[in-house]
């Protein structure tokens, strides 16, 4: 299992360096494969020795090794981000052939996620392909033998939480992107495949941790009740959770309340 881990933790860095790319071009309506990346400053592409993931940036002291301009923070923080998800993942499911789709989920779900918050948008290029990406690794997984979770009840899943969505988009259009919606139904298939009780999780989670944040924006006089707050980064937060630990707080609520 540790093997499994530190190598999960290593792909997620050569990931988390890949996803720097998406985020910054997908917006843009840029190719990620060409040209290679360089320095936004003086266009001089990046040396293979400094594009290893954290160690280039450390080494280079964050900044350019031509101009000495800044490489922001983020890049690192990226890789080390989607490294400790997929180490995550890894230590959740350990070698059950589901482990790639969640792995997938958490790479698109992180870039989603910046996405969102940097342009408040959810990119139709990644969303959509996650559903057939999510029914293709999560239907070998279980032809495969996986014994975490059932097909049929993720379609379901998917189905009923894009129809949440969507409801709730056509009720109050202001509030919700169409964005939203097309990503509740990927979140469903994969909270749905392990359990109702964390896709109720991951549903719940995602509008508290979003209306946690409005209230903290309100009452730091930095936003008000018509300030637009990206909600894709708190759908897939809500998610994290209920795919660690989300048919576990399921099972403790329905024991605390008796239900």
């Amino acid at each position: 299992m540790a093997a499994l881990v530190v190598l999960s933790a290593v792909v997620g860095l050569a990931v988390g360096s890949f996803l720097n790319v998406v985020v910054w071009r997908v917006p843009r309506g840029e190719s990620v494969v060409r040209p290679p990346s360089a320095c936004p400053a003086c266009a001089t592409p990046i040396r293979p020795r400094d594009n290893v993931p954290v160690a280039g940036w450390l080494l280079l002291r964050g900044r350019c090794r031509d101009c000495a301009h800044p490489i922001s923070r983020r890049y690192p923080l990226v890789e080390l981000a989607a490294a400790a998800l997929f180490a995550g993942a890894a230590l959740r499911f350990g070698v059950d052939p589901v482990l790639p789709a969640y792995l997938y989920l958490a790479a698109v779900g992180l870039a989603l996620a910046l996405i969102d918050l940097d342009v408040h948008r959810l990119p139709d290029v990644l969303t959509l392909p996650s559903y057939p990406v999510a029914a293709v690794l999560l239907g070998g997984a279980a032809l495969l033998g996986s014994g975490t979770g059932s097909v049929p009840r993720a379609l379901l899943g998917g189905a009923a939480m894009y129809a949440v969505y969507f409801a709730l988009c056509l009720a109050h259009p202001a509030g919700m992107g169409f964005g939203d919606v097309k990503l509740a139904g990927v979140l469903g298939l994969y909270t749905a495949w392990l359990g109702w009780g964390s896709w109720a999780v991951g549903l719940f989670l995602g509008f508290l941790f979003g209306g946690v944040f409005g209230i903290a924006l309100v009452v730091a006089g930095r936003g008000g009740r018509k300030t637009k707050v990206p909600f894709g980064p708190f759908m897939l937060l809500g998610v994290l959770v209920a795919v660690a630990v989300g048919e576990r707080l399921a099972a403790g609520y329905l024991a605390l309340t008796g239900v």
